[in-house]
């Protein structure tokens, strides 16, 4: 039977295992881990997937801002990395804690996610989209239909600016 628990309750080094064997050990060099260069993972919205005391799967979302071409700050937050284990890779349990995740970001106020990803899949399942994301900038490369949002927030985000790790998050502010 498989638990979701909270990241903050494995062991760190299983976690970079799990990612290592899911993405390749050059998972580091991609633009979403320069999005969030700085930050912490949200202990609230990073889960753990376990069988027995084993790690099969992770998610981690980090607190990213939106910074306009006048330098307002805009919060956010970066959903990813989605890991599972490869042998069980398509069983659903990404699915599962994503699912995890949406619910936790609706209970703690977080309405306005992004991630790169599958449009397709996280489209479908999830609502996240390409739409309000056109004219943002990110710091490396990314096809621009896998720069995704899901935005709940009235009155939206910005439709331009740069997605920036949030430097105030560290200072106490809380991202939205």
């Amino acid at each position: 039977m498989i638990e979701i628990v909270p990241l903050e309750r494995v062991d760190p080094t299983d976690v970079e295992a799990l990612l290592d064997a899911a993405f390749g050990a050059d998972r580091k060099a991609r633009t979403a881990y320069r999005m969030r260069d700085g930050v912490v993972a949200l202990p609230a919205l990073s889960f753990a997937a376990l069988d027995g005391q084993q790690l099969v799967g992770t998610l981690q979302s980090w607190p990213v801002a939106l910074e306009s071409p006048d330098g307002r700050l805009t919060p956010m937050t970066l959903v990813g990395p989605v890991a599972v284990r490869p042998d069980i890779q398509r069983s659903g349990l990404g699915r599962t804690l994503m699912d995890a995740l949406i619910t936790a970001a609706g209970e703690n106020g977080h309405d306005a996610l992004m991630m790169i990803g599958d449009p397709e899949y996280y489209g479908r399942f999830f609502d996240f989209s390409a739409d309000a994301t056109t004219e943002w900038v990110v710091p490396g490369p990314v096809e621009r239909r896998r720069l995704l949002a899901r935005i709940s927030r009235p009155g939206g985000v910005p439709a331009v600016g740069r997605i920036i790790p949030d430097p105030g998050f560290a200072s106490g502010r809380i991202a939205a």
